[in-house]
């Protein structure tokens, strides 16, 4: 099977397949191939959170020109796969030289199946086409000569969660923010903050880490539900199996400076019900005077100044570089940006970098850790600089450090001392997480939600409808009577 994600996140989604007991896991170019069985491809969906969609490829050959690439399509026995009264979609990815265009890639696909049925059933005999929702979807990927078709057996994308009810601007993709966080290290064994939360995705998905809860559960359905091989028994042990769900010892603090951010952030933390877990508060990141103790990470998703702007981006990365110095001392801070001058406006030298693709914007995910008083204080309290660093705070992997280098450690841009700094290098081996507590035997999350809720929230007063019903499918959704 593959594994689809972002850039930069393949390797944390290989650990995840790892740990679900997946087998041959080998990352790639964003994306992570694995074996596994049924079970294995039902679990994949349920709880991988930086996967897009799990592919099953089915048939692979070499083409080097369109006659070819349809005449090796058409050989396939499509009837194992498809039937008259069925719907097939068709997705293409291709980096080839002789197949520059994707469309029409599609449409010579397309044309060998219905040629297929057509040969044996009659010309007006032949499966349907269906853009979204179809019975059948099927993943082309095209690699040189090379030709691989999957089954995608997830449907919409995996970052599409189900419990997103509103959103502000611009807002961070859940695969990418869950990926940033587990990045990070975090596991739920510290305190988490976003000062400038937006929609509340960070907030929700370190919620999730934290309570270990599969975010395939708020999904209303996954392709291979379609499939003649479905086996909903077993399906249903997966979703309704909450053993590994833990309590929450953490605290997760959110803000914004926008009040309409605040109330959709407050309308998807209920839905997703985490809320118990999340205290969430209008506040500017320039009035922060005292941060949550004991320190722990600080991950945060400012403006770029593209679809979201501030009035004066200068000073808005000013300000965060100077709370991060002296307020958030302690803490791992992770900050996603796009521009290197607003970085160099924090005025801190990272101690990581990440590239990270955020839609087309190839961004930096950059690590400041801050620690009080200088460096000699600092290793005689148990850091060290360069690679392996530990942090008496640290809760971290160890990490190979950024390599270039701008300022020394306890220093600003222009050499002065400041006496609350960053550090280079890497934090010492990550404390593991909380073991799960005894859970009762029903998830009180794992029920639908109204979809239809806080529509009113966007572009309006933001609002709140009445909840009408379950939103989610409840545990045992499947079962009969």
């Amino acid at each position: 099977m593959v594994a689809k994600t972002f850039q930069g996140l393949e390797e944390v989604l290989a650990e995840e397949l790892r740990s679900i007991g997946a087998e041959n896991v080998q990352p790639g170019r964003r994306m992570v191939g694995f074996e596994g069985d049924l079970e294995m491809l039902y679990k994949a969906n349920l709880s991988c959170r930086t996967a897009l969609r799990i592919l099953k490829p089915f048939y692979k050959f070499r083409a080097g020109d369109a006659d070819s690439l349809y005449e090796h399509a058409k050989e396939f026995d499509w009837s194992t796969l498809l039937s008259l009264d069925k719907t097939f979609s068709i997705d293409t990815v291709a980096n080839s030289d002789e197949f520059k265009h994707t469309r029409f890639v599609t449409y010579r696909i397309k044309d060998a199946i219905v040629d297929w049925f057509k040969d044996r059933y009659g010309e007006d005999k032949r499966p349907g086409v269906r853009l979204q929702d179809a019975d059948v979807m099927i993943n082309v990927h095209i690699n040189g000569k090379d030709v691989t078709l999957s089954l995608d057996s997830s449907g919409e994308s995996l970052h599409k969660r189900g419990y997103r009810v509103a959103q502000t601007e611009a807002p961070i993709n859940e695969v990418l923010a869950a990926g940033i966080i587990l990045r990070s290290g975090w596991r739920g064994d510290s305190t988490f903050i976003d000062p400038m939360c937006g929609s509340g995705t960070f907030l929700i998905e370190a919620a999730l880490i934290a309570a270990n809860i599969n975010p395939g559960i708020y999904r209303k359905d996954f392709a291979f539900e379609r499939w003649p091989d479905f086996d909903r028994d077993l399906f249903d042990r997966l979703y309704n199996d909450d053993s590994n769900e833990r309590d929450v010892t953490c605290k997760i603090y959110g803000a914004d400076i926008s009040p309409k951010a605040i109330e959709i952030a407050r309308a998807n933390i209920k839905s997703a019900g985490v809320a118990k877990y999340i205290e969430l508060e209008r506040r500017a990141i320039a009035s922060w005077t005292e941060a949550p103790k004991p320190a722990g990470v600080l991950i945060t998703n400012p403006p770029y100044g593209e679809r979201i702007s501030a009035p004066d981006m200068d000073a808005l990365y000013q300000t965060i570089g100077s709370k991060l110095k002296h307020v958030f001392v302690g803490y791992h801070a992770w900050v996603l940006g796009y521009r290197d001058e607003y970085f160099a406006k924090i005025g801190l030298a990272p101690s990581e970098k990440i590239a990270i693709l955020n839609g087309s914007l190839e961004c930096s995910l950059r690590e400041y850790v801050i620690f009080e008083g200088d460096r000699k204080e600092f290793v005689r309290s148990g850091g060290r600089i360069g690679k392996g660093e530990a942090s008496p705070s640290s809760t971290r992997g160890s990490r190979t450090g950024d390599k270039r280098r701008t300022s020394r450690p306890g220093t600003d841009r222009n050499g002065r001392s400041d006496g609350k700094f960053s550090r280079f290098g890497n934090s010492g081996p990550r404390r593991e997480a909380p073991q799960p507590r005894e859970q009762e035997s029903e998830n009180p999350l794992a029920k639908r939600r109204n979809p239809d809720a806080l529509k009113s929230i966007q572009g309006r007063k933001p609002t709140l409808p009445p909840m009408e019903g379950p939103i989610m499918r409840p545990r045992g959704w499947k079962k009969k009577n």
